[in-house]
């Protein structure tokens, strides 16, 4: 035999090698997106999450005949990562865009449209009509002191709130950015850090001389469209066509799984083959001749067990840093790192039958500054038939809204209420909100939807945490971690991420079969 058909040889052994072995630890999107993109010849992916559905925070809600968001309703547009996974199963056809009305703010008893020429609330003209309107001459005329004072006489500032506040003033910062990034990052602004939540505004900052002229030098390199989108019928469509499409390919998708470590793979002792062979008739539990062990075993909480060759762990922080430690004791002190609280969120929704609320929207929501004179309890408010078209057209003349509570720093108050006394707030508040005193009884459905133990992904400190974490795992080879988060909410920031992850397993196949060939 030639050294040719040598090679040649070795090339076939390595393509008919018995497939590489993948558990993704979490169900919600990053894990959906990683198993996919693993689920391909030469892989067996298996998917174990330990709630009952998948898809984390995009989830459906049943309510009154409708099928609607019960978490994220829309993505964002940049980096078209989402929309090239949405076009890879089918849904381009199903993507529409937001009514363009915009959202609206409250202070206090006022409530005006949100500044349309902004970056995170930040006005880049700070006498522009709406912003006067927003936060009166004085806010105004304090804000555009901004135009005025040296970038020197500041210097770079990293903690958001404190930029704000020194650049434009309390008004900007109270009444009109604390509203948005509250609402976005469940932070307080002084908590968040600008680079990661604008990155590139202190760049901009020094080139443009004002933080005015850098917002309206970012919004200019912006590209044009709508910022976000979504999909006719809901945002739960998508994890449902992942689920369809991770199964097409052969991976297996377990709910109920709750996995309590994950270890390196030992092989068993003679006592536990025989009980094995006993008990489930498979023989001694060695692994057969010509394959590879595994590498890792991912034990369940019922005390079965999954064998591995690469785990992703794609679950929630406070799972993800229960884990790790499990797989590499070095890997401990991750779980001692100064982690701010998490934080949680209620979303209530509301089926109104009202003319009056139809006819007046106020855009397509609003959002509430935590102010003394306000009498709303929640931080935010979606007029999601005034939003979206279809939830319109879905809705037959009946309004969808749907409130927030919670707000940065504390835990979500109504947690605690009962439904009944639940139902009657949120329905004072979107009626305060709209300024349209429609009565309880106009509330033909509720629901309340919590979601907890969010780590605010954008405050100052975090991206060095975040880092411990992706070296600590990529210094264990076999072990890769992602979610939200890691990357930040949205699924803009989760799926090129989850993306990467997946491509790096994939490698660990190819090197594992390269090593056997250099044998």
């Amino acid at each position: 035999m030639t050294e040719h058909e040598d090679l040649g040889e070795e090339i076939r052994h390595a393509v008919e090698a018995p497939p590489t072995r993948i558990v993704v630890v979490g169900g919600g999107m990053a894990g959906l997106v990683v198993a996919r993109e693993c689920a391909r010849p030469g892989f067996e992916v298996t998917v174990l999450e330990a709630g009952e559905r998948f898809g984390g925070s995009v989830a459906p809600l049943e309510l009154d005949g409708l099928t609607l968001d019960a978490g994220a309703e829309s993505f964002a547009t940049r980096g078209g990562h989402v929309a090239e996974l949405i076009a890879d199963l089918g849904l381009t056809a199903d993507v529409v865009a937001p009514n363009a009305a915009g959202a609206w703010v409250r202070n206090g008893t006022r409530t005006v449209p949100l500044p349309k020429a902004g970056l995170l609330g930040i006005p880049s003209v700070p006498l522009a009509t709406d912003v006067i309107a927003a936060i009166g001459w004085g806010g105004a005329l304090r804000a555009y002191l901004d135009r005025l004072m040296p970038v020197l006489k500041i210097g770079q500032e990293r903690r958001l709130g404190t930029l704000v506040r020194k650049r434009m003033g309390r008004k900007v910062l109270d009444e009109l950015v604390a509203p948005v990034v509250t609402g976005v990052y469940s932070a307080d602004p002084d908590d968040l850090d600008v680079d990661v939540v604008a990155p590139g505004l202190n760049a901009a900052l020094t080139r443009a001389g004002s933080l005015s002229g850098a917002v309206g030098d970012l919004r200019a390199s912006a590209k044009a469209g709508s910022a976000v989108q979504g999909i006719r019928g809901g945002m739960w469509r998508l994890p449902e066509a992942l689920v369809a499409d991770i199964r097409n390919r052969g991976g297996v998708l377990r709910t109920g799984a709750e996995v309590a470590a994950v270890e390196p793979w030992r092989e068993p002792e003679p006592d536990e083959l025989a009980e094995a062979a006993v008990e489930a008739a498979i023989g001694d539990g060695r692994p057969e001749e010509g394959t590879i062990p595994a590498r890792w075993t991912v034990r369940l909480a019922d005390g079965s067990t999954v064998d591995a060759d690469a785990v992703v762990v794609a679950a929630p922080a406070d799972a993800a840093l229960r884990l790790l430690p499990t797989a590499d004791p070095e890997l401990a002190d991750l779980a001692g790192l100064d982690w701010p609280a998490a934080s949680s969120v209620e979303l209530v929704t509301l089926v109104i039958a009202d003319d009056r609320v139809t006819a007046a929207p106020r855009g397509t929501g609003v959002l509430v500054a935590d102010t003394s004179g306000s009498r709303v309890r929640a931080k935010a408010m979606t007029h999601s038939s005034a939003k979206w078209a279809w939830v319109a057209e879905a809705a037959g003349g009946r309004n969808i809204v749907r409130l927030s509570y919670g707000r940065a720093g504390r835990p979500a108050e109504t947690t605690s209420l009962p439904d009944e006394e639940l139902r009657a707030i949120a329905a004072a508040d979107a009626a305060e909100i709209l300024n349209i005193p429609f009565p309880e009884s106009a509330v033909e459905a509720f629901a309340r939807t919590p979601w907890t133990n969010a780590l605010p992904y954008a405050t100052v400190g975090q991206r060095e945490r975040i880092q411990r974490v992706r070296d600590g795992a990529e210094s264990v080879e076999g072990i890769e971690v992602t979610g939200s988060w890691l990357t930040g909410t949205g699924l803009a920031s989760v799926i090129p991420d989850a993306r990467r992850v997946a491509e790096r397993v994939r490698g660990l196949r190819w090197k594992a079969l390269t090593d056997n060939l250099e044998r």
